[in-house]
């Protein structure tokens, strides 16, 4: 198990309690590093207020003040440092309406929402666990901190997140626990969307997703989240890691009758337009037949995305999305196809719009951009070879105003 994370943020810890304050590591790095994975982010919580926080470290950000959380700067990293605390009441189940900061580490794990992230271990690498999350680590349990259903009422992303964990880990859930989530689901529906799809994302990616997502299925999560609960999820298997992108462009195919709006996703401009394409990519592989159709086909969606897409061929095929031919469209045919493309973007052509409006001697309009298809049609297919005195020819052939 790596210590090197642990050791670089050591200081953090001695600081505060050099100044008699108490200083532990919590949270899923102790939870990665009792599993023997890679650890990310390094969380600190201790007994020292914010206030105390910022008057002992010279450079502190407080990113979260008001719940306790202060930033704190050290040799050009970030550490997100915790004042002990417990919480008031629940009111939208998601948030406390109150926090309250206290000075002893019982208090501050006992809030928190699964026994394996509730672990703290100092500085000296000893293990403090009242809920015997390592045991539940040991045995491949994801069981909450205290009672499922007082744990879920009062944050339902912990449902989503429970799942998540699941998805990744391939634990299972104490009774008690699915139980708890099974009864609190309907509550997700009070959550951000955005808080939602970061889960997701994460979920959907898991190495044992298929358990994960059959929970997700069984409990009809989907009912209570924008934009999914529009589609009939119970006919979408999900059974290997998937992009979340992926994810929603084949269940659009899956699904062509349902005009799922993805702005209610609330997800980036580069989101949406990954899955407009990989959609679009997807709709138009029947249509490849033979080797002239695949050449266009290759150059309009690229190597890359295409390949990725045949990475999901199993997803596709068990969820009947479309028919591919797999003799036409394969690894080796697209390497093939590559190799042999005369251009690989517009760009490359040897002629462009000002060439076709002398040529043509027309005004500008919008049989400028359908000419210039038709010409990279006729490059990808070897009509004519981009030399522009051929393709100036051959315009004067073929285009039609």
């Amino acid at each position: 198990m790596t210590k090197s994370l642990f050791e670089i943020a050591k200081p953090i810890l001695k600081q505060l309690q050099a100044h008699q304050f108490e200083a532990f590591f919590v949270g899923g790095s102790v939870r990665d590093y009792i599993m023997d994975k890679e650890i990310h982010d390094i969380d600190i919580t201790t007994s020292a207020t914010p206030d105390e926080i910022e008057s002992i470290f010279d450079k502190t950000i407080p990113i979260g003040r008001d719940h306790g959380t202060i930033n704190v700067v050290y040799n050009n990293d970030q550490y997100e440092v915790t004042t002990f605390r417990a919480e008031g009441e629940y009111d939208d189940h998601r948030r406390p309406n109150e926090v309250f900061f206290v000075r002893d580490l019982y208090e501050d794990v006992k809030r928190r929402d699964f026994t394996m992230n509730a672990i703290a271990m100092d500085i000296d690498y000893q293990i403090h666990d009242y809920f015997e999350g390592q045991k539940d680590i040991q045995n491949r349990i994801i069981r909450t901190v205290g009672k499922a259903d007082e744990r879920f009422n009062e944050d339902a992303l912990r449902i989503i997140r429970g799942l998540r964990f699941q998805s990744q880990f391939g634990f299972s859930l104490e009774k008690e626990t699915y139980e708890g989530m099974y009864a609190h689901i309907a509550d997700i529906a009070h959550l951000s969307i955005e808080r939602i799809i970061v889960e997701l994302k994460k979920l959907t990616l898991g190495r044992y997703v298929a358990q994960s997502f059959s929970n997700l299925k069984d409990f009809e999560a989907f009912k209570y989240i924008p934009f999914f609960k529009e589609y009939d999820i119970s006919r979408f298997m999900l059974e290997m890691p998937l992009p979340f992108e992926m994810f929603v462009a084949l269940l659009k195919v899956q699904q062509p009758a349902i005009d799922g709006k993805l702005a209610a996703l609330k997800i980036s401009n580069n989101d949406k337009r990954r899955i407009h394409r990989l959609e679009q990519l997807v709709r138009y592989m029947p249509q490849v037949h033979d080797k002239d159709a695949l050449k266009l086909f290759v150059y309009d969606y690229g190597k890359e995305d295409i390949l990725q897409v045949l990475t999901y061929l199993d997803v596709i095929n068990h969820n009947d999305i479309v028919t591919i031919s797999p003799l036409i469209i394969n690894t080796i045919t697209i390497n093939e196809v590559v190799q042999q493309l005369p251009i690989i973007s517009r760009k490359e052509l040897n002629i462009n719009g000002k060439d076709l409006i002398q040529t043509m001697d027309v005004p500008s309009g919008a049989w400028v951009k359908i000419a210039l298809r038709q010409i990279e049609c006729a490059v990808i297919a070897g009509d004519v070879k981009n030399i522009k005195e051929d393709l100036i020819e051959w315009v004067k052939r073929h285009v039609k105003i």
